[in-house]
C-alpha cells in the first residue's frame, strides 16, 4: 500500500507543535524544503512498489528527507532517526504535519532503502534540479540559434570532467592480514560445523594458538625484512590451506550421512571469498608479485578493488572510480565502477549526456591532459567543442596573441579547479572518502546520495543569490526612479 501526501499540501504556518511560539518560515530546512523535487523522487519510489499489496509504506517524503538529513549532517543511521525525533524543523522538513516525539522509522530499515533507491534514482533528481535552473535558458538559447528544425543549435556552455576515486571504510589491506582474517573465519566454520556433528570423533587440528602468537610477534616488529614477511605468509598459507581441506572433508562426511547443509548462505559466500584469497594469495606468493586480476583485498567487502591513482598521500586507493561531469556547480556521476578504468573513455558519453539534457552541445570542455586522446580530439573537433588542451604535435611560430586571449586560455584552464573543488567539498564536508555501507548496492547508492545532496546545496545558494541580486536590482530601480521622477518634477515647475 503507498502513503504519500504531496508536497504542495503542506506549509510551515500549518505545521503544529506543543510549544507556545510558531516555527521561523525563514529557516534552513523550510527554505531547503522547497528545492527538493518531493514528487518526482515519489513517482519513481512508488514505481517501486505495490501498490495492491502489502502493509502501509513509509512515505516517500520521509525516505528522502532522512537520506538528506543524514548526509548533511554527518550522522550515523541511528543519530538521523534521534536527530528528527528531536528538531521540528527536520521533522517539517520530512513531511510531518505535527510535531512527533516518536520514532518516524526503524534505523535498520536504511539498508533495505538503500537497496531499493540506486545511483540512477539519485542522478535523476540530479537532473530535475539542473533543468530547473536551465531549462528557460536552453529554450532561449535552442530558439534563437536554429532556423529551422533540421538544423542543430549552436554550441553553449561549459562543461568540466574528472575522475576520483571514494574509499571504503575498511582496514587498510595487507596480504598477511587478509590470510590471517581468513584463517580465523574458517576456524570458527569448523567449530560450527564439529558442534552440528555432534562432536563425533576427533575435532581437526588447526594450531590457531601456535598462529596467533606467530602473527602477533610478526605484528608487533617495526621494520620487517622480506624473509620476516614470506616466511609469515608461508606459515598463513599453510593454515589457510589446511583448514579449507577440514571444512571440506567435515561436509563430505555430513553429506553421506544425508544430514542437513551447516552452512548459512552468508556463511558459503564467506568461504567461497575465503578460497578465492587463498588462490590469489598462493599465486603471488609462488610468482614473487605484489598484484593479481580482480585482486580481494577485503573478506567482507570482495567487491572492493584497489585503484591506481599516483597522489602525493595515497598512491593506491580501496573503492570506487567515478567519472564525474560538472554542469554549471551541479555535479553528476556519468560512470561508477570498481574496477581501474582509463577515465578518457567517459568524455564523449558526458558529452553526449550534456546534449540530452540541454539540447545542445557545449561550447568548450574542461578537462585534464588525460582526456585529450586523439580519439576524443577528433570527436570534439568534428562537433565544433573546443577543449583546454595544448594541440598535438611540434609548437609553431603562430601570430602573436592578444593579452584578451591569452587571458581568457588561462582563465579557462583554471576553471577546471572548479570540479577538483567540488570533490574536495565531498570529501572533506560530507565524508566521501569514508563509503562505511558494506554491501555494494548500498555503497553506490551512498556515493550517490552524498552528490545529490551537494547539488541540493547548491541549488539552494543559487536561488539565495538570485533572491538577493533580484533585491539589489529593484533597489537600484527604485532609486534611478526616484532620480528622474524628482528630475521631472523639476522640469514641470520650470
Amino acid at each position: 500500500m503507498i502513503r504519500y501526501e504531496s508536497s504542495a499540501q503542506l506549509t510551515i504556518e500549518e505545521f503544529r507543535t506543543p510549544f507556545q511560539t510558531s516555527l521561523l518560515p525563514d529557516n534552513r530546512w523550510v527554505r531547503l524544503s522547497k528545492k527538493v523535487p518531493w514528487d518526482k523522487f515519489a513517482s519513481i519510489y512508488i514505481s517501486m512498489m505495490n501498490k495492491a499489496f502489502g502493509r502501509p509504506s513509509i512515505s516517500p517524503r520521509i525516505v528522502l528527507g532522512a537520506l538528506i538529513i543524514k548526509h548533511i549532517e554527518n550522522l550515523d543511521d541511528r543519530g538521523v532517526i534521534a536527530a528528527i525525533q528531536e528538531n521540528p524543523y527536520m521533522q517539517f522538513f520530512i513531511g510531518l504535519k505535527e510535531f512527533d516525539p516518536n520514532p518516524v522509522f526503524d534505523p535498520s530499515l536504511f539498508v533495505e532503502i538503500r537497496k531499493r533507491v540506486g545511483c540512477d534514482v539519485f542522478d535523476s533528481l540530479s537532473v530535475e534540479l539542473i533543468s530547473s535552473v536551465t531549462e528557460k535558458k536552453d529554450q532561449r538559447h535552442n530558439k534563437k540559434n536554429k532556423k529551422d528544425d533540421s538544423e542543430t543549435p549552436a554550441n553553449k556552455g561549459k562543461l568540466k570532467a574528472d575522475a576520483t576515486a571514494c574509499d571504503q571504510y575498511i582496514t587498510h589491506p595487507t596480504d598477511n592480514g587478509l590470510l590471517n582474517q581468513s584463517r580465523k573465519q574458517c576456524e570458527k566454520f569448523i567449530d560450527q560445523i564439529y558442534l552440528l556433528n555432534g562432536k563425533k570423533g576427533t575435532k581437526p587440528r588447526t594450531y590457531r594458538r601456535k598462529l596467533n602468537e606467530a602473527y602477533v610477534d610478526y605484528s608487533k616488529k617495526k621494520k620487517k625484512s622480506n624473509a620476516t614477511h614470506r616466511k609469515m605468509t608461508r606459515k598463513l598459507l599453510e593454515g589457510v590451506n589446511r583448514d579449507i581441506k577440514h571444512i571440506n572433508n567435515m561436509l563430505d562426511e555430513l553429506k553421506e550421512d544425508d544430514r542437513p547443509f551447516p552452512l548459512k548462505p552468508d556463511q558459503q559466500r564467506m568461504f567461497w571469498i575465503i578460497n578465492n584469497v587463498y588462490h590469489q594469495q598462493k599465486q603471488m606468493y609462488d610468482n614473487h608479485t605484489h598484484s593479481c586480476p580482480d585482486r580481494i583485498v577485503s573478506i567482507f567487502q570482495p567487491h572492493v578493488r584497489p585503484i591506481p591513482r599516483g597522489k602525493t598521500n595515497a598512491q593506491i586507493e580501496f573503492g570506487a572510480k567515478l567519472g564525474v561531469s560538472l554542469d554549471g556547480g551541479f555535479a553528476r556521476i556519468n560512470t561508477l565502477s570498481w574496477d581501474a578504468y582509463h577515465e578518457a573513455s567517459d568524455l564523449i558519453g558526458q558529452v553526449k549526456a550534456y546534449r540530452d539534457l540541454h539540447g545542445h552541445y557545449p561550447e568548450l570542455v574542461q578537462v585534464d591532459k588525460i582526456y585529450a586522446t586523439r580519439e576524443n580530439r577528433k570527436w570534439l573537433k568534428e562537433r565544433g567543442i573546443r577543449i583546454t588542451a595544448p594541440p598535438l604535435g611540434r609548437k609553431k611560430i603562430k601570430e602573436p596573441q592578444s593579452y584578451y586571449q591569452k587571458r581568457k586560455r588561462k582563465k579557462e584552464a583554471i576553471e577546471r579547479n572548479h570540479i577538483e573543488a567540488k570533490f574536495g567539498q565531498g570529501k572533506n564536508g560530507y565524508n566521501l572518502n569514508q563509503i562505511r555501507a558494506k554491501l555494494k548496492d548500498t555503497s553506490e547508492s551512498w556515493i550517490a546520495c552524498i552528490f545529490f545532496v551537494m547539488n541540493l546545496i547548491h541549488r539552494e545558494q543559487v536561488s539565495l543569490f538570485c533572491s538577493f541580486f533580484r533585491a539589489v536590482e529593484k533597489l537600484i530601480f527604485a532609486f534611478f526612479r526616484k532620480k528622474y521622477l524628482t528630475f521631472k518634477f523639476q522640469r514641470a515647475l520650470v
